[in-house]
Formats: structure tokens, C-alpha cells, sequence
């Protein structure tokens, strides 16, 4: 992917030499919330209550400005700002056209341990959006486990994760967010799961349309690329995770959608650029996603 040599993103919080004071607790929608949640047959934001509380808590922080960083973590958060700043392009290209005003989220780099007003995190969450603050919050350290864990190497898989971040962020404005909220107030535990895979499935969707307009505005896909991004999609889905996970594969404890389905929506949003399409993801029978 060809990233280097453009403009950067100016809403990024680098907070990677601070550590909230109080004790860790995970929050957020990361890798370790969606592993426990697919053993136990959870729903990650359970989990993530359970552990890390709704709110942010204390704020308070310890600041070590003696922490150093190593050239390829530099290199790895400057990546990070410079896919942000594409996302802010082309969403705020996107809303224009629907006659809105993209409200542009904050970019938060955090190393080891951060406290967000959806809970405090620790470093093995994994990226996430916190909708009480707009922010995105991404360890780059997560990068490695992609690549070390996940099996999910590639800089336009790591792009795809930040994509599908600001996906939620996109349908945080667009009411989409809202509208599942109140299904999972409503309905059984089984619905709800089958709302938060729609909501993930559409940020893939989301992550594609980005995609699409991305290459047409930088031109930065290479030979490879997008076959990183479905490999991440393929290995972060809920029936592979919960195979490695447990064993065996509870179709009803799905909440992000299985490698199949996080592959096809990626690639529909980036073959058609077709917004219109994002509202198929809730208006298409369940199984027909």
C-alpha cells in the first residue's frame, strides 16, 4: 500500500506516554472483548460492562516523557494518522453529497493502557470506537498481533482495521448506531447478537466504500493489497474465531458475522462505492446477509 509522503491527519490525541492511574480493566470492542465473548457466547459490549464499567472513570494519568520509541513504532503511528487523515477525505467528500456535515472523530494512540468514556483498556483490546467520545483508539502495537497472531499481515489490512473503526464512527452520525442500541434493549438475546452483526457487517461495508473512494482519490492500493484486507476479515470471523477458540461453532452467539459474510461486504463496499447499499444490511433477512 502507498502511504508515505501524505498529509496527516491534525486530530490525533498521542497519549502513547500516558497511563491512567487506576487499575485496567478492558473495555471497548477489541480482539480480547470479541474472544471472550465468543467462548462464553456473549455480547462483546456485555463483556466490556462487565469488566470496564460504562463509563471512563478516573481520568487521572502518569506522564513518562523518558519513554522512547523505536523507529517502526514511529513509523506504524504516523501510518495510523496518515490513513486517518484519508478516512476524514473521504467521509467529509461522502457527507457532502448526502447533504450532511461529516462530524470528524478523534484519532487516540495509546501504548499499554488508556481510559475512554466507554471504559478503560488495556493494549490486548485491540482498536476500538467509543461513541460517548468520537474517538478511535488504537495501541500500534496491535499491528504486530495482526500479523503474529492473527496471521493477518499487510499495511492495507491494518488500514481496513482503521476503516472499520471509523465505519462505527460514520454510523454513529448516520443513526445507525441508535437504531440497533434500541434492539438490543427490546429484543431477545439471539436478536440482539443478529442486530450487532449487521452493525459490524455494515462497518466492513463501510471500511469497502472508504476503500473505493480512497483508490480513485490516492491511488494507493499495490498488487496484494486487497487480498490482505479479506485475509483479515477472513481470519477475524465469529465462526473461524470461535472453531480456534472452542472447538466447536454457536451460530446464534455470532456478533460480528462470520469470515464469509466479512469478506463479501468488504469487497460489495469496495466494488460499488454505493452508499445506498448500507441500509441492505438491515433490511435483508437474516440469513441472506
Amino acid at each position: 500500500m502507498k502511504w508515505e509522503d501524505r498529509e496527516e491527519s491534525q486530530n490525533v490525541e498521542d497519549r502513547r506516554r500516558m497511563t491512567p492511574k487506576a487499575g485496567m480493566a478492558l473495555g471497548g470492542g477489541g480482539l480480547i472483548i470479541l474472544l471472550i465473548a465468543l467462548v462464553f457466547g456473549l455480547d462483546p459490549r456485555k463483556v466490556m460492562n462487565l469488566l470496564g464499567g460504562a463509563g471512563g472513570g478516573d481520568q487521572q494519568v502518569q506522564v513518562d516523557n523518558s519513554k522512547q520509541f523505536s523507529p517502526e513504532e514511529e513509523r506504524q503511528a504516523q501510518f495510523s494518522r496518515v490513513i486517518f487523515r484519508d478516512t476524514e477525505v473521504i467521509w467529509d467528500e461522502l457527507f457532502a453529497k448526502m447533504g450532511k456535515t461529516y462530524r470528524k472523530p478523534t484519532l487516540v494512540l495509546f501504548s499499554g493502557a488508556v481510559a475512554s468514556a466507554c471504559g478503560r483498556a488495556d493494549s490486548s483490546v485491540g482498536p476500538f470506537y467509543c461513541p460517548g467520545d468520537d474517538r478511535v483508539y488504537i495501541d500500534t502495537s496491535f499491528y504486530q498481533d495482526m500479523s503474529k497472531k492473527l496471521n493477518a499481515p499487510g499495511d492495507f489490512a491494518r488500514a481496513y482495521v482503521i476503516a472499520h473503526e471509523v465505519g462505527h464512527h460514520v454510523q454513529n452520525q448516520l443513526g445507525f448506531t441508535q437504531r440497533v442500541d434500541e434492539a438490543r434493549r427490546r429484543g431477545p438475546e439471539v436478536e440482539a447478537n443478529r442486530m450487532s452483526v449487521r452493525l459490524e457487517l455494515q462497518a466492513d461495508f463501510l471500511a469497502g466504500i472508504w476503500a473505493h473512494y480512497g483508490q480513485k482519490k490516492f491511488n494507493f492500493l499495490e498488487n496484494g493489497d486487497v487480498e490482505t484486507a479479506l485475509n483479515a476479515a477472513f481470519q477475524i470471523g465469529d465462526d473461524r474465531l470461535q472453531k480456534q477458540a472452542r472447538g466447536t461453532v454457536v451460530p446464534d452467539s455470532f456478533t460480528h458475522g462470520t469470515s464469509k459474510q466479512r469478506m463479501r461486504w468488504f469487497m460489495e463496499g469496495l466494488k460499488t462505492g454505493d452508499m445506498s447499499k448500507a441500509r441492505l444490511l438491515f433490511d435483508l433477512p437474516y440469513n441472506e446477509l
